[in-house]
């Protein structure tokens, strides 16, 4: 597992922004932050992929270079992850794209929830590279149930999941459901309070991107 802020780098300046609760009433700023922190996700990653040696054509000469073999499909979860996934595409600029509607159902007594989905559209995933993008790590069980609904469009070769703040409940329960993921977490917080929002986290991802929703 990559946990960014394992290591001082500017990325620390986005995650405090997104966190201050005078910045987040500036939407559009939140929403920058999440995508500057996509791209630098997307960077890591990028070192882990497979690449191949390339000629390039200069007005010069032949330069020797590694490019990606292949481009992942990046996979967002509507629909706080908009912001967070521009990132990737900026990065991964010729990726293809899956998007699902995954969110929490209504809250039991107990404060448990179903993750309920209606939407999903995706290329074929086989023997792909998959980027699951969601900025929330809560529970896990969006991005679990997301994983298992694309596998009817193929099985992909490689599983990364990526997320701006993460909890060690949600890690603990993709590594148990996913072991095959790799996980890239910009920010590991503390524990899930009793209503499985993550401490200190930030607040609704989605609603401090696009606005309060009924």
């Amino acid at each position: 597992m990559f946990i960014l802020t394992s290591n001082n780098s500017i990325a620390n300046h986005f995650i405090a922004e997104l966190r201050d609760v005078k910045i987040q009433q500036d939407s559009m700023r939140f929403r920058k932050n999440l995508e500057r922190l996509g791209e630098v996700l997307a960077y890591e990653i990028s070192k882990t992929l497979t690449y191949e040696s390339t000629e390039v054509q200069t007005p010069l000469a032949v330069a020797q270079t590694n490019l990606l073999f292949n481009q992942p499909v990046l996979v967002t979860i509507l629909r706080a992850s908009l912001p967070f996934h521009q990132g990737f595409i900026n990065v991964f600029d010729k990726a293809e794209n899956a998007f699902i509607g995954a969110y929490r159902g209504k809250h039991l007594a107990d404060e448990s929830f179903e993750v309920e989905m209606d939407y999903l559209a995706s290329p074929d995933l086989t023997d792909k590279t998959i980027i699951l993008i969601d900025p929330m790590l809560a529970t896990g069980k969006s991005l679990l149930k997301s994983y298992q609904a694309l596998l009817k469009y193929g099985k992909p070769a490689k599983v990364i999941i990526s997320s701006a703040i993460a909890a060690p409940e949600g890690i603990t329960f993709l590594q148990e459901q996913i072991p095959e993921a790799e996980l890239f977490i910009a920010a590991l917080d503390e524990c899930l309070n009793e209503k499985y929002y993550i401490v200190p986290g930030l607040g609704d991802a989605g609603d401090l991107a696009y606005g309060l929703k009924l």
